[in-house]
This record gives C-alpha cells, structure tokens and sequence, in this order.
C-alpha cells in the first residue's frame, strides 16, 4: 500500500441551486464514514490522507472523490461503497472501476 490522498467534495450550495451540491447528495456522510474508518486501520492511518473540498467541478456526477497519486476520479459514490474503496484502491491499489468517472484528469477535461 502506497502513500494516497483521497479529497472529498463537501461543497452546499444554496436550496434549489441548478448545479446542486455534493453535500445535498449525501457527501458529509461519505466524508464521515471514510474518516471513521481509516481512524481505526492504523496503515490506514500512517498512509491515508483524507481533505475534505469544496466544489470539485463534475456537480451532476456527485459525490465525487478524488484519490492520488493516481488521480482516479469517482462519481455517485454511496457511503455503502466506502469499504470497497477502501479495500480494493486504498490498500490494494486497484481502483473501483464501477465508480471510476475519469483516471487522471478531471471528468469534462478528456
């Protein structure tokens, strides 16, 4: 397991903004439970960083989640699929293809 930092989108627009927002869509919890976790792994710990952000950019395709050094870009992430980002690219290096949106630029950049 390699050294990663994960951000997490945490923007909150106003109510009825038409980009929306990573938090109106559930990225605070996402957010929460990824912190918990890694608290309790202690490689987790020492190899894991974890930010939260503002607005990353791809709003329709949120939550996003960005992990370097890869720059493998996830999209719709579900606190539900925390363990298996954790599991699969965090500490096997393999990313979640199915929530894969874009490897290493930002989605729309292509």
């Amino acid at each position: 397991m390699g050294f990663k930092h994960v951000f997490v989108c945490v923007n909150q627009r106003p109510p009825g903004h038409p980009m929306g927002s990573c938090a109106d869509k559930g990225s605070r919890e996402i957010y929460q439970t990824l912190m918990e976790k890694i608290q309790m792994d202690p490689d987790l710990m020492m190899n894991v960083a974890v930010t939260p952000t503002g607005c990353l950019g791809p709003c329709a395709i949120g939550p996003t989640i960005v992990v370097y050094p890869e720059g493998v870009w996830y999209g719709n992430v579900k606190s539900e699929d925390i363990d298996e980002i954790i599991e699969s690219h965090l500490k096997g290096d393999k990313p979640v293809e199915r929530l894969v949106v874009s490897k290493g630029k930002p989605p729309g950049l292509l």
